[in-house]
């Protein structure tokens, strides 16, 4: 794909002082300007409610970055970077004030990409206030981030506001796992390579592991958490949109909508959870005390703030999915995502079928099929183990396990991390890192079901210790169809 050059937009942040501003924009935005990926023009408009000055804002980014970035600051790039931070005090809920914003903003004619890192339930105020001073023009751009919504319902409700506002190749979701330079590779690595995608299908491929594991707990999210829990937070998100590009049909055209149209087409194909198989399919957990690290952590509850109160949250979901159609009948996908686990990775691993009619059965037999391992974090990059025979040893029948290791970011000087990418690809408008809403709505419906059928039959998370792969009864849900998880 040829790129233009950057174009000029300014970029209002609002929420700016929230976490996520702090800890991933922040250093994002700094990264792309240490890498010229902004225009020399381009203006971040922080607003807030704080009644700070641009300056004083600009203290808070200095002190964030040198916390949050992952390496030292370079003085001179930062000095051009806090030149472009104007500061504007605002409650979004008065509509009235973001002629202040409009100030701002007419000062120099600018296109405007509004980045709203803030609650769901705020973004009705700032796209009213927005309207009321026609900044919401064709040439503007929205960035919201997951999970839009906390059911199928929700999600509708917050499209329609979106909607109603800019129009939808304005509209900007963001899932950043989509940004991971491993994810973005996917498409190519199964597309450009003829001899991957001749064996991407029911025919070479005995299953599909997905797994995004964190050590952490709640983490001061305690209210969000436990009226969202892992299901919604994770599942409808990442590991959905991780399942669509695996298993999602060759595009006809490297096009934002023809990729999303389908990714749309497997979401439909999707085998609904129902209260008939939930039992079967799914495993729920919450995690109690344990070790991370070493270190002692507390439960569930005692995060929540009290051990004696009864919560039902899940912090951990193993999910076997199905994909009703040709290409992938009869393929499980194992999906697990949970808090408080062994250690933070999040991985796709393929496993290929072994030949019944291989001459050298009576040797693998006992060995592990071919696998494809994708990691995602902690380090990018993909891994294929393949047979092989053993060097410097007569027995020819004498095979070994070898792997051909590649990682993204010490391959590539110019590696981008998945919010620096997100952000530039917003600048260019190349829409096919982002989620269309029929692809949200489409997701939540599935999920919205697969939580009824749980509910109906009563079904509780069972508790795990920390430090832990989660439950054994996940391990279960493998071993019943002669599989294990693959905790490497």
């Amino acid at each position: 794909m040829v790129y233009s050059p950057i174009e000029l937009y300014d970029i209002v942040i609002f929420g700016a002082k929230g976490d996520l501003v702090r800890r991933k924009l922040i250093p994002a935005l700094y990264n792309l300007e240490s890498k010229q990926h902004i225009h020399e023009n381009t203006r971040i408009i922080a607003v807030g409610r704080a009644k700070w000055s641009s300056r004083e804002y600009c203290d808070m980014i200095l002190k964030n970055l040198i916390t949050f970035l992952s390496k030292k600051i370079d003085y001179s790039i930062f000095n051009k970077f806090k030149s472009r931070f104007v500061f504007c005090n605002l409650d979004v809920s008065d509509h009235a004030k973001f002629f202040y914003l409009k100030d701002i903003i007419k000062k120099k004619n600018s296109r405007c990409i509004y980045y709203l890192a803030m609650p769901h339930y705020t973004f009705s105020n700032v796209c009213l206030g927005l309207k009321k001073f026609n900044l919401n023009d064709c040439n503007s751009r929205v960035v919201v981030e997951k999970p839009i919504g906390i059911s199928l319902e929700t999600s509708k409700l917050i499209n329609n506001v979106l909607g109603t506002y800019f129009r939808e190749n304005q509209i900007f979701r963001i899932d950043h796992y989509l940004g991971k330079e491993t994810v973005l590779n996917l498409l190519s690595f199964r597309f450009a390579n003829l001899f991957i995608y001749n064996n991407w299908n029911k025919s070479a491929i005995d299953s599909v592991q997905v797994t995004l594991s964190e050590e952490i707990g709640l983490e001061g999210r305690v209210d969000f958490f436990n009226s969202t829990g892992q299901t919604r937070d994770m599942v409808q998100s990442h590991l959905l949109q991780l399942l669509t590009l695996i298993t999602m049909s060759k595009p006809y055209a490297v096009n934002a909508d023809i990729i999303r149209d389908e990714k749309v087409k497997i979401l439909k194909s999707l085998k609904p959870i129902t209260k008939n198989n939930v039992k079967d399919n799914i495993v729920l957990g919450q995690y109690h005390s344990g070790f991370i690290n070493k270190k002692p952590v507390k439960s569930y509850l005692n995060d929540l703030g009290n051990d004696n109160i009864v919560s039902d949250t899940e912090t951990f979901i193993a999910i076997k999915v199905e994909v009703d159609n040709e290409q992938w009948n009869g393929v499980p996908f194992y999906i697990r995502t949970g808090k408080r686990l062994l250690k933070k990775c999040s991985e796709i691993i393929v496993n290929f079928k072994n030949d019944s009619n291989n001459i050298f059965n009576k040797i693998l037999s006992s060995r592990s099929s071919n696998q494809l391992i994708i990691t995602l974090q902690p380090n990018e990059g993909l891994k294929i183990n393949i047979f092989n025979r053993k060097p410097g040893v007569y027995d020819s029948n004498n095979l070994v396990t070898n792997s051909l290791n590649f990682s993204y970011k010490k391959s590539n000087e110019t590696f981008l991390n998945d919010y620096e990418r997100l952000f530039l690809e917003v600048i260019r408008g190349n829409q096919s890192l982002f989620v269309r809403r029929d692809e949200v709505e489409l997701a939540w419906n599935w999920i919205d079901s697969m939580m009824y059928a749980w509910k109906d039959v009563n079904m509780k998370p069972i508790l795990y210790q920390s430090g832990t792969w989660g439950p054994d009864n996940s391990d279960l849900l493998l071993n019943k169809d002669g599989r294990y998880w693959y905790n490497n």
